[in-house]
């Protein structure tokens, strides 16, 4: 296995296909690739990453954009797999870098990302629908088109050919021998593309520690109706607002036990909108109510789909949770059933909302408990099976954790593939002749997103949140004449998230006087060094005395 090298890359060759991952490879999620032939660039997916616990006041993650910032003009086009958060939120981010650019994607995923343009207020910009099997050249790239299966409809693989060889790239997808749209994971494309020749395999790893076949979609069913049969209050469904297939069960369920169903949340009613219109999503006539006719039906004769799966803090399911819900507030027997996968962080919050329904008299279904979720990645299995058909020279996986990346590639090799590149983001590699190698190292770091702040965050502004949210926030004012030694007013501490009474700091201020003339007696004028001092000295006490490092912020006015 060939691990990345922390080290600039050289310059391109002629006829040498580049390959950086500015996301994805190390999360789930933010996934975007970027590959370079002769001066030209084309992307593959531009997506999120939501925010953990660590990241306070962060609303999204996104790819860093500064390999190609300076290059944007040679950027020839964009191409979506399909129409998630993770590989399209973070889009018009880069569109309000050039808006211009080519968007290639299916018809579902690009009139998800449409209505996300107009959010940000964008102008039209050149988005191409394609579809499976079709061929296209754009630039140095030449392009098509495989149909897959995944927990979207209308999700895409890409096969590129250029002057260095071919890439194969699978984007998310798993083979559901029995999808709800009946589009199956074109193995037979799969098969066909491997006898021409695949140089370049990149394929997604997130169920690559999952042995066997992932469970088909349908197979959640069963457990939807044994909850719609015997709950006799109101049904809550919690999955991602993007889910078209999840949601048609839960639509096919209600109307089979004769309930109305309500949408809430933003993007759940958005994206249903778009897929209905489109034909994805087969809604029957007076099944759909709007949330303010919830209350003209008897519990039992609703079903409300809601956004919040996973314990975003302004969900509409937090905020049921929380009670504070301005619409629906939970009784006593109410089923609430969380249909979706758990992404890693965001367990702790997850589990703040479960409890709060809980506590709340909900009696709450989640895949822990329950078959009521069935994963939208190809497991062990379904990777050994495609490795097999398609037989290429190179494996890179992408989509994952670097646990993900190592099993899968170990998949790989177990089949014969002898050249697994295992690289994070920003790692280097270059296709030449048809043979793939790790050649170096670039920059490729989070960009936050707070409000309509874009990349104006670090980490250690992060860092001084944490600090402020967990230990607090003590302020030192101190007014001195440095020529005279003498200290004019002052020291006046205060605090916030620390104590709520700041006479405790009383017994250190005279120890603060001293050491403050102590340095003006040894010549310290600069207020910036005197600040110093009485960082140290109040850092040190707060430390001795009450284990905490709260932030400190001292001020020294001279006069």
């Amino acid at each position: 296995m060939t691990q990345a090298v922390l080290r600039t890359p050289p310059k391109l060759k002629p006829d040498t296909l580049r390959v950086i991952p500015l996301g994805g490879l190390g999360d789930v999620g933010r996934n975007m690739a970027a590959l370079e032939i002769n001066g030209k660039l084309l992307l593959i997916d531009c997506g999120v990453l939501f925010p953990e616990d660590d990241h306070p006041g962060v609303d999204l993650i996104l790819p860093s954009f500064d390999v190609i910032a300076d290059r944007l003009d040679d950027v020839v086009g964009l191409v979506l797999t399909h129409g998630h958060e993770d590989h399209i939120g973070a889009v018009p981010y880069l569109l309000r870098q050039r808006r211009d650019i080519p968007v290639f994607g299916s018809q579902l995923t690009l009139a998800l990302l449409r209505e996300k343009v107009r959010e940000h207020r964008l102008k039209e910009s050149d988005l191409r629908v394609v579809a499976e099997g079709q061929r296209l050249t754009v630039d140095e790239f030449d392009l098509e088109f495989v149909a897959v299966n995944h927990s979207i409809p209308d999700a895409l693989a890409i096969f590129v050919r250029t002057k260095a060889g071919t890439v194969l790239h699978t984007g998310d997808f798993k083979m559901d021998q029995l999808p709800l749209d009946g589009r199956l994971t074109d193995l037979r494309a799969f098969a066909r593309l491997g006898e021409e020749g695949v140089d370049l395999f990149m394929v997604d790893s997130t169920n690559a520690e999952v042995s066997g076949f992932t469970t088909p979609e349908r197979d959640i069913l069963p457990q939807l109706e044994r909850e719609f049969a015997t709950s006799k209050q109101r049904v809550i469904v919690a999955c991602f607002a993007s889910h078209v297939h999840r949601v048609q069960q839960v639509m096919d369920a209600a109307v089979a036990h004769g309930r109305k169903v309500v949408y809430v949340g933003r993007s759940m009613m958005r994206n249903m909108g778009v897929a209905r219109d489109l034909g994805y999503l087969r809604v029957p006539e007076e099944t759909l109510i709007n949330l303010k006719e919830v209350d003209h039906y008897r519990p039992d004769e609703v079903v409300i789909i809601s956004t919040g799966s996973q314990g975003e803090p302004l969900s509409a399911l937090s905020r049921i949770a929380a009670g504070e819900h301005q619409v629906i507030q939970l009784t006593d027997g109410d089923t609430v059933v969380l249909a979706s996968s758990l992404i890693p962080g965001n367990e702790n919050a997850v589990s703040r909302v479960i409890n709060g329904l809980t506590e709340r008299g909900a009696n709450v279904i989640h895949r822990g408990n329950a078959m009521v979720h069935v994963s939208g990645h190809a497991s062990a299995g379904e990777l050994l099976y495609c490795y097999n058909i398609v037989k290429p020279r190179a494996v890179m996986p992408v989509h994952g954790e670097v646990r993900h990346l190592h099993a899968n590639a170990a998949l790989a090799v177990k089949t014969g593939v002898e050249n697994t590149v295992i690289v994070g983001d920003g790692g280097v590699v270059d296709l030449r002749q048809g043979k793939a190698s790790v050649v170096g190292q670039v920059e490729a770091g989070y960009i936050f997103v707070d409000g309509s702040v874009v990349g104006d965050i670090s980490e250690s502004s992060l860092t001084d949140r944490k600090i402020l949210g967990e230990e607090g926030f003590i302020s030192v004012v101190c007014v001195v004449d440095t020529h005279g030694g003498r200290i004019l007013s002052g020291p006046d501490v205060h605090a916030r998230g620390f104590v709520e009474d700041d006479s405790v700091f009383d017994s250190i201020k005279q120890d603060m006087v001293k050491a403050l003339h102590a340095s003006m007696d040894d010549g310290v004028h600069d207020t910036h060094r005197l600040q110093q001092v009485l960082r140290r000295k109040l850092g040190k006490w707060v430390s001795d005395t009450y284990r905490r490092r709260p932030m400190i912020v001292p001020v020294v006015v001279e006069v």
